[in-house]
Formats: C-alpha cells, structure tokens, sequence
C-alpha cells in the first residue's frame, strides 16, 4: 500500500505476517490470497466468517452547510436514485452517472441523521470526491476520511463475531450505525459484497490492527484476500467496476434498475433531473438493446472477462465482463452483455475460448443464493 499512515489501511506488515501473497490493486498492495488459498478461502467465507481489509475504498462524510434536505436533494442530482426519502440509520446503493447515461461509479451511502456517509470504489476515488466537491459544495462539506480503516466481515458466523465487541443483533440488511467500543466508535454496515450476511466496519486507524487480530483471535475468523473477493461477488451476482460497469454502460443495461427508485422514473415526484436521464429513462420505458446476463459455460472451461459471444449460427451478440470458477456451485460461471434479443434464461450461446466456440447458457442471477438479515 502506497503510504499505509495516510491512505488507513491496515498495517502492510499484518498481512505479511498472516501470509499474505501481495500484489499491486488499485494503487495499493493488497493480498490476493493467503496460506488457506483462494478456493478454501472462498468456501470459509460461506459456511463460516472471513475478514476481508478493505481500506483502499473512499470513505467520504458529506455535512450539509444548510439542512439535510437541501444536501439530499442536490446529492440525488447526481444519481437516478431517491437519496430524499432515505430514512436515517440505513444505507442504499446508488451510481453516479454521466451525461450521457453511463455509469461514473457506484457506490453506497449512509442517512447518518445530520449528514450522509459514503463509500466508493478505490480506482474512482479521487474522481469521486473532485466530482462532489464540484457539485455539492454549495450546500455540503466534503470531508475524505483518510484517519479509518474499513474491514468486511463476511459470512453466516459474521454476527457472532462482531458482536463479540458491539451488539450487532438488532441491525438487518443495509442498517447503518455508530457504535461506542472499546476500540473507539465503529461506523457499522450490515452489507457486504459477498452475498452472506455480514458487515463493514470503519474502525479508528490506531484502532485498525487491534480490532482485526481481536477478530481472527475468535473461532471460525479467517482472513480472506481478493481473489475469493471476487469470486465470492462473481457467484453473488454483483458488478465489478470497470468490468461489468463504467462510463459506456447504463443502469438499465446492467440489470440495476431495482437501484432507480419509483421517485426518480417517469412519473414519480422527482423523475429525471439526473446525468444522462433522457437515456435511462427511455430505456426503462422501452427496453435496452443490450442486457447484462449470468452465463453458465458447459465443461469445465470457464469463459473469462473478453470471452466473445456469439449464437449458434455466429453473430456476434456480445462478450464476457467476469468469468471464472464458482467454487460454491462446482463449475464455471461468467457474467456478460449480450443483445437484449438473446438475454432470456434457456438461452443457448457459444463463447470464444482458444479459438473455440464452446456452448454456454443464459441462466438467472445470482447464481449462489444470497442470505442477507432481511
């Protein structure tokens, strides 16, 4: 990690210690895997607890100059999602966009009562926050964190263990909190990016690597790097940013619309009024050209990210955005666009692997079943 005192991550020297396999991410050293590897790790994480550092995400406060409302509303301007309606102490999954209906990032944010909590991804995070600063200042202070770690803990033992340290119970999925503890007050999630039920935990940074051996300490914890990271979001259904979405691919296409609120569509008391609104609105009246679909390969040979698709008499329909081995469902699953023509389950296609043309299937997502606290 480039300036571990000032980006709050961990200490790099923990992750040695635990065996860490270190590889460059997003601007930071990060662990890929540890000695467990990346298969078990997978599986540890969801039939047991797996801690995940997570640091190198933008932790961001937005603290309205005015009133709350006036913050909410210029922050939904940004993004086709009702951030006004937001009660406080929960959390919802948003994306910024662009003019022309793309996706800039996406990105979770907390009703903290008197001011918004956010979190983005790593390889956005500058451009996040210069992209709030730009449009929000008028009504709102950006504050990046840069003094707090944030660990994911993942996983059906995940309540257990944290309430080892603060009482958990009583959160369900997308809950947000602050906590008192004896390692300072822990800004609490219950969400993740694993399809468990589980958490993410802003901790102090001299607090960071305490509350992390507290964890592995208790039975059934273990530290789990990014390569089952992904795998676990792969079989979860979840996008990937700069994969499976950016600036070229709209909310509708991704298969996100659950996120674009009744408020914001055609008709609701806020519609449009959002980057690239035209678009994703006529898209949500009219269908996409493309839609982004689950893919089971047959065989063995998983069909991985740029893996051309094609149908059975050879035209081209689209191509792979994830792929690899679903190590929960024993055998491999990809994600990709394909022409909204060619996007129901059942569908058969081929994927370009080797120079073969190897037969896959649409199938639902996701393809593990998610066990979120509802």
């Amino acid at each position: 990690m480039t300036d571990l005192d000032q980006t709050g991550l961990s200490r790099l020297g923990l992750h040695v210690e635990l065996g860490g396999k270190m590889v460059p991410f997003a601007g930071y050293e990060m662990p890929v895997q540890y000695p467990m590897g990346v298969l078990r790790e997978h599986l540890h994480c969801r039939s047991q607890t797996g801690l995940f550092d997570v640091s190198h995400m933008g932790q961001v406060i937005l603290r309205p100059r005015g009133s709350m409302e006036a913050l909410c509303l210029a922050f939904e301007a940004l993004m086709p999602v009702d951030v006004l309606r937001l009660a406080a102490g929960r959390q919802r999954y948003g994306m910024f966009t662009n003019e022309t209906g793309g996706i800039l990032d996406d990105l979770m944010f907390a009703n903290r009562g008197d001011h918004l909590f956010v979190v983005v991804n790593a390889g956005c995070k500058a451009a996040d926050i210069a992209h709030m600063q730009a449009h929000l200042s008028a009504v709102a202070e950006v504050i990046p964190v840069t003094d707090r770690a944030l660990i994911a803990v993942q996983g059906p033992g995940a309540e257990a263990a944290l309430s080892t340290l603060v009482p958990v119970q009583g959160m369900r999925f997308m809950d947000s909190a602050i906590l008192p503890s004896g390692m300072g007050d822990l800004w609490v999630s219950r969400s993740g990016y694993t399809g468990e039920d589980g958490f993410e935990v802003s901790v102090e940074n001299r607090h960071a690597e305490a509350f992390v051996r507290h964890l592995l300490a208790l039975p059934g914890v273990a530290p789990i790097g990014l390569g089952a990271r992904d795998s676990l979001r792969l079989e979860a259904g979840l996008c990937l940013y700069g994969h499976d979405i950016d600036t070229t691919t709209s909310p509708v296409e991704a298969g996100l619309t659950w996120a674009i609120q009744k408020s914001r569509r055609t008709g609701g008391a806020r519609q449009g009024g959002f980057p690239g609104a035209a678009r994703i609105l006529r898209e949500l009246a009219e269908g996409p050209e493309r839609l982004r679909v689950g893919l089971r390969p047959e065989g063995r040979a998983p069909m991985r990210e740029g893996t051309l698709l094609f149908d059975p008499d050879g035209t081209p329909l689209g191509e792979v955005t994830s792929g690899g081995f679903g190590p929960s469902v024993e055998a491999p699953i990809a994600m990709g666009y394909v022409a909204a023509s060619h996007a129901a389950p059942g569908t058969a296609l081929l994927g370009e692997v080797r120079g073969k043309r190897l037969p896959a299937a649409v199938v639902p997502l996701p393809f593990q079943p998610t066990t979120y606290k509802r």
